[in-house]
């Protein structure tokens, strides 16, 4: 990777899974992070843990949050193993609604290490430095918090 990106801040809409990985990821690097939440801080299996300092929506809808994150950033990264379904397809849609740029890694077709590579170039071509990381909630797919993990560590470590 030539260029460093200038990742200042990452959010993420809170949520089990992919969004609640780059969270855990931007505290144990000290990378300063939020994002929006639905009212009631609302996700699976519970709320979201009031250690995360995330921004609550006036609304339960989680398709507002979801909005509002892509609002918020300069670019949407997508991690999933596969295609995009639920709320990954919807951030997708409202990404490509505002004309923001929008990433989707699929795990399942590419390495770790070659989409840290394409991720890179992808946020430093389009000076990304508030980066929306989206993607399935751990009941989707209980393997998608330690993949999006895995992934930050060669991409922004």
């Amino acid at each position: 990777m030539d260029e460093k990106p200038a990742i200042t801040k990452i959010i993420s809409g809170g949520q089990t899974g992919a969004d609640r990985a780059a969270l855990d990821f931007a505290i144990k690097h000290h990378i300063p992070y939020g994002g929006w939440v639905p009212k009631g801080r609302l996700a699976e299996g519970g709320r979201v843990p009031e250690t995360y300092q995330l921004q609550e929506m006036p609304t339960s809808d989680y398709s507002k949050r979801t909005e509002k994150n892509v609002l918020d950033s300069d670019g949407t990264l997508i991690i999933s193993h596969g295609i995009l379904k639920g709320g990954s397809a919807l951030t997708e849609f409202f990404a490509e609604q505002y004309k923001k740029p929008c990433l989707h890694i699929d795990l399942d077709r590419i390495s770790i290490e070659d989409a840290a590579t394409l991720i890179n170039s992808w946020t430093v071509s389009h000076h990304i430095q508030v980066l929306n990381i989206a993607g399935p909630r751990a009941g989707k797919d209980p393997e998608i918090y330690q993949a999006t993990m895995d992934l930050l560590e060669v991409f922004l470590a």
